[in-house]
């Protein structure tokens, strides 16, 4: 009996690794077949990576100045008379970053993304593709999106591609797509125009449209709980009275923000005008790159507790 269990479980090992290789074969199957840059020279992939010029945009980031009508009910001092008064005020904009990449999931998971950020209102989403050239499955799928979007693109050096048969997670990814998002929203909003969040919001996770709602009126950087990560159930900041007092995790506590990409949001005016040289570091440890990031964008003082002083879970 023993003898046999040990047959079942090697075999059913043997599933298991046969489908990662076979995962694995496809992807890079995919990532052969997406447009590349002809190689002139051995320093192709550094110039790629200094250039961000690559940033034409199908939507005008006019379009992101919203603006709502108040009334306001203004007494007049001298006759007492009562007058409404209309005003102009911004609304906030939730300017979602996306990066990604060349793979066998890649329209299912747009597409899956796409169908939760189309309930999101006064909404722009930057997506980026870590590619040499635009490819034509994401430039058809955001014209068909019905979405406002900011279209962009930018290959991720060699030195910062994991090695092959090497897992994912040994280099930080999305660096370089993030960092052209940023630089995007830098020279393009007109901060005295528009009020916004920034969020990093990758394409292989869930969100629910409420986390949105949670985000609109972050002063400075707002947090909250988000599930299976870290080899957890759900990991994030501990809150009380609207303030962080604490985190639970299982990766690496001892991190100032030991916070997942998904776990927190940013005014756009804190990226634009008060840190305006934050960005993510390429050379963060891997699971650091969120922490790395933080720690220039401001202090744990300046954390704002959500969804219900971070008590439920929106996302994963």
């Amino acid at each position: 009996m023993m003898f046999r269990g040990i047959i079942k479980y090697v075999a059913f090992f043997g599933v298991l690794v046969g489908i990662a290789i076979i995962t694995r074969v496809l992807e890079q199957v995919v990532e052969k077949a997406s447009p590349k840059a002809p190689k002139t020279n051995e320093n192709d992939d550094q110039l790629v990576r200094r250039d961000l010029t690559n940033t034409d945009s199908p939507s005008s980031p006019l379009k992101n100045t919203a603006q709502a009508k108040l009334e306001i009910t203004v007494e007049q001092p001298k006759t007492g008379e009562k007058k409404i008064v209309k005003k102009l005020s911004l609304k906030t904009i939730v300017y979602a970053v996306t990066p990604t990449y060349a793979r066998f999931l890649q329209k299912a998971e747009l597409t899956r993304l796409s169908q939760t950020l189309k309930h999101v209102k006064d909404f722009h989403w930057i997506v980026v593709e870590d590619s040499y050239q635009k490819t034509p499955l994401v430039t058809r799928f955001l014209a068909n999106s019905g979405l406002n979007y900011t279209h962009l693109n930018i290959r991720t050096p060699v030195e910062l591609r994991p090695l092959k048969n090497k897992p994912r997670w040994t280099k930080a990814r999305g660096v370089e797509q993030r960092n052209i998002a940023i630089k995007w929203l830098r020279d393009n909003i007109n901060i005295n125009k528009t009020n916004g969040v920034v969020y990093f919001a990758d394409d292989d996770n869930t969100y629910d449209i409420r986390l949105f709602e949670e985000m609109r009126d972050i002063k400075k950087i707002g947090v909250w709980p988000v599930a299976f990560t870290g080899a957890a159930r759900y990991a994030g900041p501990l809150c009380k009275d609207g303030r962080v007092v604490g985190f639970y995790t299982n990766w690496r506590p001892s991190r100032t923000f030991p916070l997942d990409m998904a776990a927190f949001a940013i005014n756009v005016k804190r990226l634009i005008v008060d840190k305006p040289k934050a960005h993510f570091d390429a050379d963060a440890k891997p699971g650091d790159l969120e922490n790395s990031f933080l720690e220039q964008v401001g202090t744990r003082e300046d954390l704002e507790a959500r969804a219900s002083n971070c008590s439920k879970v929106y996302n994963n």
